[in-house]
């Protein structure tokens, strides 16, 4: 039997929320001292955090492991440093995959004087003990104009970065009144977080921050509004 179409709407200012003064973080899903039992995670997509952090801070070194960890910069720039010699600087267009694995140890920080917008992106890996491993693309704006250009996936296809689990990332962006039709194929879920603009989902309106989560459709209907930066998660 087919499954039931579905489409769940998370909007932005129902997210969970932290405010540190020098970091201000809304979380789609529960993390650190935010829980919601609702909102545990999609799939194997389990982070999706807005961070916008003051000019001259950052988060100093920290553990992770046994995750697949995504940066997509919307503002600003990002300073990166880890335990395996990795150090670079992500800017909007770039994009870092970083699998903790076993175990890694990394800082970011904002190497500017003004504030810095990015989504944090946590995928659970398709099995734990991976070996830690640290990798960057770079997308054009031209890439994502008026489709949907792969930035990662499980066999690092077409220049995207590698995600050890079974998800294809497409980022987007679409002009005013442009319109993009997506199919979907059997048993796929899909998460479509909408970084800035206006965009109606088969019809649903998102604002910026706003996501939708759709199961059992064969395809997505994407319309924007006067513009619109997306991600759309193609999940097992």
């Amino acid at each position: 039997m087919a499954e039931k179409s579905l489409i769940r709407i998370r909007r932005s200012d129902e997210r969970g929320r932290a405010d540190h003064g020098w970091l201000q973080s809304r979380f789609s899903f529960s993390f650190a001292d935010y829980v919601d039992p609702e909102h545990m995670g999609y799939r194997s997509l389990r982070v999706i955090n807005d961070d916008w952090i003051a000019g001259a801070k950052g988060f100093g070194m920290h553990p992770h492991q046994d995750m697949e960890i995504i940066s997509y910069v919307v503002e600003g720039a990002l300073a990166h440093k880890d335990n395996m010699g990795n150090e670079s600087t992500i800017v909007p267009g770039k994009v870092q995959r970083m699998s903790a694995g076993t175990g890694l140890m990394h800082s970011e920080y904002n190497p500017l004087d003004r504030r810095m917008h990015l989504l944090q992106i946590w995928i659970t890996p398709e099995r734990k003990g991976l070996e830690p491993e640290y990798e960057e693309a770079v997308f054009s704006d031209a890439d994502k104009q008026g489709g949907l250009c792969l930035i990662g996936s499980r066999d690092g296809r077409a220049g995207s970065v590698t995600i050890h689990q079974d998800v294809n990332l497409y980022a987007s962006m679409l002009g005013a009144g442009d319109t993009l039709t997506v199919p979907v194929e059997a048993s796929r879920y899909i998460w479509i977080q909408l970084v800035e603009g206006q965009l109606k989902v088969n019809g649903e309106a998102l604002e910026t921050g706003d996501a939708a989560a759709l199961s059992g459709v064969d395809q997505v209907h994407l319309a924007a509004g006067d513009g619109a930066e997306f991600l759309l998660f193609d999940l097992a």
